[in-house]
């Protein structure tokens, strides 16, 4: 069997990665269950003249960066150009700053140190939109191993894409690997939109992507979780406020700016406004971790957010009820499964998401004879595969808080239902066939040689898609339409 290479930004001490959770884990996982190794950054800054030290522990390699590649490339191009960019906010992209040549440099420096360290034979796999150009620099030393990419984010419009003033620098370098994959058949139909329209290519007949001089496979592998560390889940006594007349409202998000905190924070004040019989019998509580907070947006969205929680809590607040618990740090991993199953309600959402495994944990640690309910925003890729949850338009403040009610009130044989529904699918991609499949269809070759071992035709397939309503829309559409005093009746 080949040996797996894995590149990613940040690089997880295998002892702490189940801790970490989401992707980390099934990364993780790869390492521990088969031949690998797996490379990136250690997350340590160091001066210009120890940045190419290698770090190796067993199947770990890291490497440091310079304080100027992490401002430029990490802080810089990838969180305040791609990542706006790829969350449909132009308006935080900071397309004029001068990130992209560190950007640049920053791979062609990783590509160089792993280089000498690969064999004929390795698989090479490549994560998330740090890495973009990675494989155009293994490929310009000499690299000719299958090489594949996964973009863990959303791809958003062509024409907000090609907003980058490098995004043709981006395509070219994109079509240096093999097989890219995307969360989404929507994330799949935005890309190749893209290429047709911003880079001339062209989908030939065995389904692949002509783009510059290459064949490049493109298609949707949606990343899960690993369902049985949350099959032992029990409800957890000791939560504030836990008795049994009060319903809990569980949020756990990064602290972003894409997450839809402020409009959820809105929408649930929204609900004690509208419908004041759920004052002291509903609470939120949202914990959410800080993330990079170095850059100002960050700041500013904690601003906001403390500030709303305030307002809510001021309005509506008694001194044996507080609404909103807001929790701005981490939670060991450990107990969240325990804090998913005491929560009747879970709302995800993002404004917009890759995936988030926050829908499907959720969804993993209830019990199914009293499940709870989920409500999930639209714009999360997770509604591609959970339709059965209750979609929202996260924008839609009043909107979602009559889901938040419709929620509460739920009876047990729909929330069972529901719940069955939703688990099928969590079950069906999960961590271990979200990465069995993107490795299997990376090994049968790489571009330009036996068509016969293609991955799936799924390009035509997902550009037909995005003509078609999705099945979480025409689901949404028809609960609007059996509305009754504020009550949606259950199909």
């Amino acid at each position: 069997m080949s040996r797996v290479v894995l590149v990613s930004n940040r690089v997880m001490d295998l002892r702490k990665a189940a801790q970490a959770g989401g992707v980390a884990v099934a990364l993780a996982d790869i390492v521990r269950t088969r031949s690998a190794l797996w490379f990136g950054w250690s997350g340590e800054t160091a001066p210009q003249e120890t940045a190419d030290a290698v770090s190796r522990e067993g199947r770990i390699v890291t490497v440091p960066l310079t304080a100027s590649d992490y401002e430029g490339y990490y802080l810089g191009y990838a969180n305040s150009v791609l990542w706006p960019v790829f969350h449909n906010r132009l308006d935080l992209a900071q397309f004029e700053a001068g990130f992209f040549e560190r950007y640049m440099a920053v791979n062609s420096r990783l590509a160089a140190l792993l280089q000498p360290m690969l064999r004929p034979d390795d698989i090479v796999w490549v994560h998330d939109y740090h890495m973009i150009p990675f494989a155009m620099e293994l490929r310009k030393r000499g690299v000719a191993n299958p090489i594949g990419f996964y973009l863990h984010i959303p791809f958003p419009p062509w024409q907000t894409f090609m907003a980058i003033p490098e995004h043709q620098q981006l395509a070219h370098a994109l079509s240096a690997y093999d097989l890219i994959g995307l969360q989404t058949k929507a994330d799949v139909g935005n890309f190749v939109t893209y290429l047709e329209n911003g880079v001339y290519g062209r989908i030939v007949p065995d389904g692949r992507i002509r783009l510059f001089d290459r064949l490049v496979s493109v298609a949707s592998f949606p990343v899960g979780i690993d369902v049985e560390q949350f099959a032992n889940a029990k409800r957890d006594a000791g939560l504030v406020q836990a008795r049994q007349s009060v319903s809990r409202i569980i949020g756990i998000d990064r602290l972003d700016y894409t997450k839809g905190l402020p409009q959820k924070f809105k929408a649930f004040g929204k609900l004690l406004e509208k419908y004041p019989q759920y004052r002291r019998q509903v609470v939120l509580t949202q914990i959410a971790p800080p993330t990079r907070e170095d850059v100002e947006a960050y700041a500013s969205i904690r601003r906001q957010l403390e500030s709303l929680a305030g307002s809510v809590n001021g309005r509506f607040g008694e001194l044996d009820w507080v609404p909103i618990h807001y929790i701005r740090r981490s939670t060991p991993r450990r107990r969240l499964a325990d804090i998913y199953r005491s929560s009747r309600i879970c709302m995800v959402t993002p404004l917009r998401d890759g995936m988030n495994l926050v829908a499907k944990e959720y969804v993993a640690a209830q019990d199914p004879a009293d499940p709870g309910v989920l409500i999930l925003s639209q714009f999360a890729g997770a509604a591609e595969e959970m339709s059965e949850a209750l979609i929202v338009n996260p924008y839609s403040i009043d909107g979602t808080a009559d889901v938040i009610r419709v929620a509460l009130e739920m009876d047990l044989t729909e929330r069972q239902a529901r719940h069955a529904a939703l688990m099928a699918a969590v079950r069906k991609h999960d961590a271990t066939a979200w990465a069995e499949s993107f490795l299997a269809h990376l090994a049968r070759g790489r571009s330009g040689e036996d068509p016969g071992s293609r991955p799936p035709r799924t390009i035509r397939r997902a550009l037909q898609k995005l003509q078609q309503p999705t099945r979480a829309q025409t689901r949404m559409k028809a609960l609007g339409q059996n509305r009754v005093d504020g009550r949606i009746m259950s199909r």
